[in-house]
């Protein structure tokens, strides 16, 4: 190419590059302008609609409360929350209602489809909102407060017992209250564990409405007057309502997943076998890297979900079996010992009913056969690399076979030709020149040596 082909060529790229930032730059401005006309037409209330479906953890109170916060600054006529849950942990169930009680737009939970459920963690969050709606076939309660299993699953105290009884049911009236809503038969979901049915807790006046669906409840409640916590009273104007879904980011779904049972073991053990295998064959690099993050996301999931450490401990000792496998011929009995470790170490990893019934049958199965096989196989392929000669070093000579280039005497020093270099050696015996000897010895840099037997079998 000539120089000015090569000038030119250096200008049109540049040209270009400017020509698509522009085109760029024109589309997310169309695309703000039409986003910006279709808000403009959208001249409805608008109801700004959450779904906590799934275990109460910090993820999902996260998300429930940048939703709150959302509202408030696109001025919702109301917070729609519908929910399906088993309940989960009391830090961010509180969270979640500290949020509700403080929002400046009225909030709905609504427990819905039909079957849904808001069970222990969800029951105080039903209760704590401006209005609670459940649809038919629903139900609610059991808010007894369950600790975490441990590592040795001790007994509860019954004065420890008592007093989260005493702390839940406290904090459960201090809302119930001021909604106007009945506190004493409130109370016996957590005292007495007991759950109410759609029926039910409308007619002992712990919810305000049944209905449907959402649109059913939006109808309804048009035109409706609450009492805020705060006291004061607020008409809700939701005719013509335009119902927008605050969805979870991109980074909350990530974490969200992490979390899951499943997903937590097929990290713990991706990340068990990456750094095993790492640190069995240094310089690899991929699967310690990944190994790494696999086991840091682990070790984040497991700060959140009710871990048992005997689970944990039953996979480390399978680890150990496989290992051992590869040491000891065992005909298979260490081999299988570690798959049934490992099997029952994930059904014990996490037992908790927020949890489905924790790591699944299927992914147990999946992830442990095929770690126990590949730990092996990493194990003894480690084991006989340690039985291999040196390519490196002194120890690389040893065994060798070089020419006597000099003559060497008995006991005296001549010089030897081995791997092309010439090499200072002394040998027992009187050598002549031109024999083929063999390196015994390396004592610094000088090399013991002895002739090599007319027609013996040369030893490496």
């Amino acid at each position: 190419m000539s120089a000015r082909g090569a000038d030119r060529e250096n200008r049109i790229w540049p040209a270009l590059f400017l020509m698509l930032c522009c085109a760029v730059l024109a589309a997310l401005g169309f695309a703000a302008l039409v986003s910006t006309a279709y808000a403009e037409t959208q001249t409805g209330p608008l109801v700004l609609e959450l779904k906590l479906n799934g275990a109460v953890e910090p993820i999902l109170a996260t998300y429930i409360d940048e939703g709150l916060a959302d509202a408030a600054k696109r001025n919702a006529a109301l917070v729609l929350i519908t929910m399906d849950t088993p309940g989960g942990l009391s830090d961010s169930m509180t969270d979640i209602i500290h949020h509700i009680l403080d929002s400046p737009v009225p909030v709905a939970v609504f427990i819905a489809p039909d079957g849904a459920r808001g069970a222990s963690a969800g029951f105080f969050i039903l209760l704590s909102a401006d209005i609670a709606a459940m649809a038919p076939g629903t139900h609610t309660g059991a808010s007894t407060p369950i600790l975490m299993p441990g590592v040795f699953n001790m007994p509860v105290d019954e004065v420890l017992r008592r007093k989260l009884n005493n702390d839940a049911t406290a904090f459960l009236r201090s809302f119930t209250e001021k909604r106007g809503r009945n506190p004493k038969l409130a109370e016996t979901a957590v005292t007495e564990a007991r759950a109410f049915t759609a029926k039910e807790a409308l007619d002992a006046h712990l919810i305000d409405l049944i209905v449907a669906d959402k649109d059913e409840l939006l109808r309804t409640l048009n035109g409706r007057e609450i009492t805020r916590f705060n006291g004061k009273t607020a008409k809700l104007s939701l005719g013509n309502y335009n119902v927008a879904q605050f969805e979870l980011s991109a980074r909350q779904k990530f974490l969200a997943r992490i979390v899951e049972p499943d997903v937590f073991f097929i990290l713990l053990i991706v990340g068990v076998l990456g750094l095993y295998t790492e640190f069995t064959h240094p310089g690899v690099i991929a699967p310690g890297v990944i190994g790494g993050i696999c086991a840091v996301l682990a070790l984040y999931a497991m700060q959140l979900l009710p871990v048992n450490f005997a689970g944990v401990l039953l996979i480390l000792l399978a680890v150990a079996l496989f290992i051992l496998e590869a040491k000891f011929t065992s005909h298979g009995v260490l081999l299988f010992g570690g798959i049934i470790a490992m099997l029952l170490g994930a059904m014990f990893l996490i037992r908790s009913p927020l949890t489905a019934g924790g790591v699944s049958v299927g992914v147990a199965l999946a992830a442990t056969i095929p770690f126990a096989f590949i730990t092996v196989f990493l194990m003894r392929l480690v084991l006989k690399s340690r039985k291999w000669k040196s390519a490196t070093g002194k120890e690389e000579l040893l065994g060798e076979e070089g020419v006597a280039t000099t003559p060497l005497p008995a006991g005296g020093e001549g010089l030897i030709r081995i791997h092309g270099e010439l090499w200072r050696a002394l040998a027992k015996d009187a050598v002549p020149e031109g024999t083929r000897v063999r390196v015994l010895r390396v004592n610094g840099l000088k090399l013991e040596v002895e002739p090599v037997a007319q027609g013996a079998a040369i030893a490496k």
